[in-house]
């Protein structure tokens, strides 16, 4: 009878494993081993795995209108790209809107390296195969794609040649995309609000970690804008504060004159 070896294995400690910085803890911000460009944005970073936008990725962004939102949130790190190197060029594909120069002039965008890719509104395919041919070009740094009707399938091709040529990729969709499945590792809803602190609430719907309990509450609009609309909002202040003794006055004045009239019948 022929002898049977059976081979031993010995299974390593749950310590030993978790010791592993490679091994990730679903209840924990991830790390990643990607290259991560800064969203320029302070509170942002630390709510994203690695601490900004992920290069090699699928960055998917949802809202209602596209337009509306998209250029306040990205246009920092687009920007501080554009700093970092004059030669590479970001490719826009499929936008909904021809961008306004002087908006994105004043959010330090150059628009002289700028690349618009335009599209037969119904033609996905040509889109779809821009923005993957963008992604293998060298002198691209960034690529922004508006696919309103990309299915999950299209996406994960993107995910792919974003991995490959570590490019950054923003795709953005419309709300309708929320309940459909997606490769993206990070994906978020914005949503505009009329608050002093912020005009954008991000919703983080996938991340690598943990849901974010509660929106993020952003400033994404431009530096003068912003300047501009404070200096307002304090002028308004100063104005009520001047106006508020005027009106204290009046009253007190008048509660007198009934205590006066009391007094004498």
């Amino acid at each position: 009878m022929p002898t049977v070896f059976s081979p031993r294995f010995t299974l390593p400690d749950l310590s030993d494993v978790l010791a592993n910085a490679s091994v990730w803890r679903a209840g924990e911000l991830g790390t990643t081993l990607q290259t991560v460009t800064s969203t320029c944005h302070a509170a942002f970073d630390p709510v994203l795995p690695g601490g900004g936008w992920p290069q090699g990725a699928l960055i998917e962004i949802l809202q209602a209108q596209a337009g509306l939102y998209e250029w306040g949130l990205v246009a920092p790190a687009l920007a501080a790209l554009q700093l970092a190197s004059s030669q590479h060029m970001i490719v826009l594909a499929g936008m909904p809107y021809l961008p306004f120069g002087p908006a994105l002039g004043a959010r330090q965008l150059r628009m002289q390296r700028l690349l618009c890719i335009h599209a037969q509104q119904a033609d996905a395919p040509t889109l779809l195969w821009a923005t993957r041919e963008a992604l293998q070009c060298a002198d691209v740094a960034a690529v922004l794609a508006w696919l309103p009707d990309a299915r999950s399938a299209h996406l994960r091709r993107l995910q792919i040649a974003a991995h490959a040529h570590n490019k950054l990729l923003f795709v953005f969709r419309p709300l309708r995309a929320q309940d459909e499945s997606s490769p993206a590792p990070l994906r978020l809803m914005l949503e505009g609000t009329d608050q002093e602190a912020g005009n954008l609430l991000v919703h983080v719907l996938k991340r690598r970690g943990p849901p974010l309990a509660s929106p993020l509450l952003l400033d994404t609009r431009p530096a003068r804008l912003a300047a501009l609309l404070a200096a307002s909002r304090e002028r308004a202040h100063l104005k009520r504060e001047e106006t508020a003794p005027h009106f204290s006055q009046v009253h007190l004045d008048a509660l007198l004159d009934r205590l006066a009239h009391l007094d004498h019948h």
